[in-house]
């Protein structure tokens, strides 16, 4: 019976050290199956985004083209004779607005657009400014409307071409 009590006895110990040792052996190996994908797609990342592996790819010359490419161009300034028109007013003194305009457009082929346009142009804004009345033009608020209004007129005008902003070199109301 000795025999007997010293096997389950000594069994117990060893079968408790094979479970404990198998224990820390598969924490480790799915330690190691989770890090190295995390720590290759973290490095693979880094060596993207600071520009290394797109040279090593050889794709950052087609990056600088695209950018270059994407670049916009420097705008082209078409002015606008000077226009003086009498104002919409109810009173008995007449109101006019002097106004000197220079027009933004994206491309040396839209200013030649704009510039043929230029007659119509011109009635367009003309006939505007003598809708308005002078109280409409007080303020930031009247000048962007106004500003709104000419981009959209002048759109009209130069219809292939393309008018991107407005500006004012001068405005008088009196």
């Amino acid at each position: 019976m000795a025999k007997g009590k010293t096997k389950p006895a000594a069994a117990a110990p060893a079968g408790a050290d094979d479970a404990g040792a198998a224990k820390p052996k598969g924490g480790r190996k799915r330690l190691v199956m989770i890090a190295v994908p995390v720590l290759l797609t973290g490095a693979g990342a880094g060596l993207w985004f600071t520009g290394v592996l797109p040279r090593m790819l050889g794709l950052a010359p087609e990056h600088k083209a695209a950018a270059v490419a994407a670049a916009p161009a420097a705008p082209v300034f078409v002015e606008m004779p000077e226009m003086v028109a009498n104002l919409n007013s109810t009173g008995r003194k007449a109101s006019f607005v002097k106004i000197a305009i220079k027009l933004e457009v994206p491309k040396d082929s839209d200013a030649e657009k704009v510039r043929a346009a230029m007659p119509r142009l011109q009635d367009l804004m003309q006939t505007y400014l003598r809708d308005m009345r002078p109280e409409e033009l007080r303020g930031s608020a009247g000048t962007y409307r106004l500003r709104e209004e000419l981009i959209a007129r002048a759109n009209l005008a130069a219809a292939p071409g393309q008018v991107s902003d407005v500006l004012f070199t001068e405005m008088l109301v009196q």
